[in-house]
């Protein structure tokens, strides 16, 4: 069975036991969440759309840890302008264990 919901503005297509990195929820490691945002679930050939949101339908999931990924880089220049501009950026997620779709 698996699952497509949505948090932080993003979709995921989940499945009972994956691991996830989604944007950060303030949750402490070890705590169970519940992902109520599901968009549509299916099971073999079967499959349920929301319209938007499928009712009744939750993810459970366990928060496993809170981090920052790795840094992007950023650079700007205009040509011929003398123009330079570095930055970064390192998003927070969290990462998540799919524990059980409920439907």
């Amino acid at each position: 069975m698996y699952a497509v919901i949505k948090t932080g503005g993003k979709q995921y297509k989940v499945a009972a036991g994956e691991k996830l990195k989604i944007e950060q929820i303030p949750a402490d490691i070890g705590a169970e969440i519940t992902l109520d945002q599901v968009l549509a679930v299916g099971e073999g050939e079967s499959i349920q759309f929301g319209a938007p949101l499928v009712s009744g339908a939750s993810v459970k999931a366990t928060v496993i840890s809170q981090g920052r990924h790795d840094k992007v880089k950023i650079f700007k220049m205009r040509r011929r302008k003398h123009y330079q501009k570095r930055a970064g950026h390192r998003q927070n997620y969290t990462e998540v264990r799919i524990d059980a779709i409920n439907a």
